[in-house]
């Protein structure tokens, strides 16, 4: 038997899981994949990994795979501060997982560890079914992270103009911009100062928060409320609470908006369907998703 061959190792029909971040307790991951898997037929087990509790600081990701990878899991969802500190340890990238620098699936299988991207797909189906008519000529992204690396990503790959790019680590920001704008060519990627968000907010047709700003471990709103135009389209990825401060200040003024909750169950199912091989039914998921909120 291969070390790490993690489909050899569990029973026929069961799946163990698992899930590595920092304030990932309120996650509703976990009991999305386990009904999902019950209501076709199979057992799954999914476990939380919690950095903070176990106060390991994120590098600990490197070590937290390769237990998981020799303990038999069948796959791992990775999310925030470690998407991008998990690439060294992968065996292998996907095509868009290695375009956006960030993993938040690695699927255990044959002795080897494969890093996948669902956050991006999943963003670009949020955006098309919950502001199928927003416009795309002037997006502003704050946060050049994992999440940030897959909503740039996805809209580009949805049509957008110009998509702008503002971090607290300016070379992040950077970074992400000029490697997306030699993906699509036809668009322009520009990284923006932090001192310079007013203007650029009031020249943007849609903003997207993809920090963790917003989170129940991270309260706060990323952007002054005087920021918001009625005109502009607000999306915040942040889906615990469902309706944060963003979303909120931004309704007040008239804002379309599109909070991250579709985006968290999509991505899960495409996830879902890589680490086990069955095929989800998102609406169920959703409406999964849904009962758990209430």
């Amino acid at each position: 038997m291969t070390a790490g061959s993690a489909d050899a190792r569990t029973t026929p029909g069961s799946y163990l899981v698992g899930l590595i971040g920092t304030g990932i307790g309120p996650s509703l991951t976990p009991p999305m994949h386990e009904r999902e898997a019950a209501e076709l037929g199979h057992r799954l087990i999914y476990r939380t990994i919690d950095l903070a509790e176990l106060g390991l600081a994120p590098e600990s990701v490197a070590d937290l795979v390769g237990s998981a990878r020799h303990l038999g899991f069948n796959g791992l969802n990775i999310t925030h501060p470690c998407k991008q500190l998990v690439l060294p340890v992968l065996d292998r990238l996907t095509p868009e997982a290695a375009t956006l620098g960030a993993v938040n699936t690695v699927v255990f299988r044959s002795g080897t560890a494969v890093g996948h991207n669902t956050d991006w797909s999943a963003f670009a189906r949020c955006l098309e079914r919950g502001l199928p008519h927003a416009s795309l000529d002037r997006v502003v992204v704050l946060g050049a992270g994992g999440a940030g690396a897959a909503v740039v990503y996805a809209l580009l790959a949805s049509g957008a103009r110009e998509v702008t790019v503002v971090d607290t680590q300016r070379d992040r920001a950077r970074d992400l911009a000029e490697r997306m704008g030699g993906h699509f060519p036809r668009a322009r990627c520009l990284a923006g100062e932090p001192a310079g968000l007013g203007a650029l907010l009031a020249a943007a047709d849609g903003m997207v928060n993809a920090t963790p700003t917003g989170m129940a471990h991270h309260p706060g709103t990323p952007v002054p409320a005087e920021m918001l135009r009625a005109s502009m389209w607000v999306c915040d990825v942040v889906y615990r609470p469902l309706r944060t401060e963003l979303l909120n200040q931004a309704r007040e003024r008239g804002c379309p908006t599109l909070e991250g909750g579709e985006m968290a169950v999509f991505q899960a199912g495409q996830a879902f369907g890589l680490i086990t091989g069955l095929e989800p039914d998102p609406e169920r998921m959703l409406a999964h998703f849904h009962t758990l909120l209430t």
